[in-house]
């Protein structure tokens, strides 16, 4: 009989274990961990044995598929049937990893049940697998396709009514006669499922009756055109009021919450510039600057075609050195001389309702005093395990940096980090065996912090150390401070949005 089948590493973790028999899960992690000791390393085996069950087992890279059976089970069957298992998984993962196994267990153990039964071999090959735990039915076909065809003619025969009632309505108001109801829509002349659909999409807004609805004195109703105005919308509303209709309350906290939605956080004038900074930034462990690059863009947009002709005054306080390029469209003298950016051709006007890159610059250094956040981490083995403490410092003052996350390595295998002191939150990824550190805010009032932590390891399991960061003021202060029109140079209200981001930050 087999007992189960698992994949595990060579340490013996399972990572994915079905049992084909009554099994404690303390009972198979005792098996699968006992599993790699009993294996001679001298000798090339395919199963091995202990007084009570067998082993047949297949290397897969870094892990073991593996059979526990019954020391009497047929081992020729049992071979047969672990080459099977072994070539079910590659069709479910794309790696013979431990991350992509964990990822697909459950795929896994449907396939391994359709191999196994009661802990007897089932007469199937890899292909018949497939098909099962796919589960197409050609029921469920024919099912799926008569539901359209049933769902198609309720939709024409529901527009079909709908046309025949506009109709019925503008006869009526015509002719001066009473417009009719909505009685029959409803309940007779269509059956309850086209009823349904009927209430389900089109007349949301109109609760279908038994009894008639007195005569509305308005045109041809809007009530069937989709994306109609707001005032259309409210006129509907207070004749259904009128006529007795209950109108839930909610859609007016509907349309409210909507509103809140889709209201952009930022204010948007005909002119918003968007000014974006990346850094890529490389720091030794040991200190010093290895490598720093910012490179910056001022992205202009305009919305209204009057405000097409106008020019940027550009106010840069900077005094790192970065280099500045304006677009080759750019009046580079009117920029060089008055910090103005402006079109060569004063007549000519910026594209309408596009994103114009007007300005860039970059900025390359190892002087380390440029470094904005300093990380420093000092990993020292006391005894079995490791300490580590790792501190920040903000050195350029007048930033403001949110949601900084700083990711430590950790060993795998070890279990999870012993937190000493720690400044901010901590999240430990068992998955990734990383340490993340989080702080929702440095700046100049808490422009420093520290973390300590102790682990099983050694001191360079905790490197690269990596930073994430976003800013709404940039490094670099250049700013755009107004925007005047090129004829009669009056002021233009404008809106500027400022982000800086981390493209990378390592400290190795």
């Amino acid at each position: 009989v087999l007992l189960a089948a698992a994949v595990c590493t060579k340490a013996g973790k399972a990572i994915v274990s079905r049992q084909f028999v009554e099994m404690t899960r303390t009972r198979i992690e005792g098996l699968l961990a006992a599993f790699p000791k009993l294996m001679n390393t001298g000798k090339q085996h395919t199963f091995v044995e202990t007084e009570s069950v067998r082993y047949v087992y297949q290397p897969m890279e870094k892990l073991y598929m593996v059979l526990i059976t019954t020391k009497n089970s047929n081992i020729l069957e049992d071979l047969e049937t672990l080459r099977l298992f072994s070539r079910v998984i590659p069709e479910y993962c794309r790696a013979l990893e431990e991350n992509e196994i964990s990822e697909h267990c459950f795929d896994l153990i449907f396939a391994f049940d359709e191999i196994v039964a009661l802990g007897y071999r089932e007469n199937v090959n890899l292909a018949q697998i497939r098909t099962f735990t796919e589960m197409d039915s050609h029921e469920e076909k024919v099912f799926r396709a008569v539901r359209e065809t049933q769902e198609r003619e309720a939709k024409a025969e529901m527009r079909r009514k709908a046309k025949e009632l506009q109709q019925a309505r503008r006869d009526a108001e015509r002719h001066g006669k009473k417009a009719p109801g909505f009685g029959g829509f409803g309940s007779s002349a269509v059956s309850g499922g086209v009823t349904a659909m009927i209430t389900e999409t089109i007349i949301e807004t109109e609760k279908p009756k038994v009894a008639p609805a007195p005569a509305r004195p308005s045109g041809p109703s809007k009530a069937l055109k989709l994306g109609a105005k707001g005032k259309e919308v409210d006129n509907f509303v207070d004749k259904l009021k009128s006529e007795g209709e209950n109108i839930m309350t909610s859609v007016g906290k509907r349309s409210a919450e909507a509103a809140k939605v889709l209201t952009s956080p930022i204010n948007m004038e005909s002119v918003h510039m968007k000014i974006e900074e990346k850094i890529s930034l490389t720091c030794g462990r040991d200190g010093g600057l290895q490598n720093m690059e910012l490179h910056g863009m001022i992205m202009l947009h305009i919305s209204d075609e009057k405000f097409a002709r106008i020019r940027l005054h550009v106010e840069n306080e900077d005094k790192r050195g970065v280099q500045l390029q304006t677009h080759p469209n750019v009046d580079k003298k009117l920029f060089t001389t008055e910090s103005q950016i402006g079109l060569k051709n004063p007549e000519k006007s910026f594209p309408i309702n596009s994103d114009v890159g007007v300005l860039k610059w970059r900025l390359q250094t190892t002087e380390e005093s440029f470094i904005p956040l300093t990380i420093n981490c000092w990993p020292s083995e006391s005894g079995n395990s490791c300490d580590v403490n790792i501190e920040y410092e903000l050195q350029e003052e007048s930033l403001e940096l949110n949601d900084v996350i700083i990711t430590i390595p950790l060993p795998s295998g070890v279990g999870a980090p012993v937190i000493g002191e720690i400044d901010g939150e901590y999240r430990h990824d068992s998955r990734r065996n990383l340490l993340e550190w989080c702080l929702p805010v440095i700046d100049a009032k808490n422009k420093s912090g520290s973390l300590e932590f102790s682990i099983a390891g050694q001191p360079n399991d905790f490197f690269p150390v990596q930073v994430s960061f976003v800013s709404k003021k940039n490094y670099c202060n250049i700013q755009v401070t107004k925007v005047t029109q090129v004829d009669g140079n009056s002021p233009v209200r404008f809106s500027t949005e400022t982000t800086f981001l981390v493209d990378k930050y390592e400290i190795l």
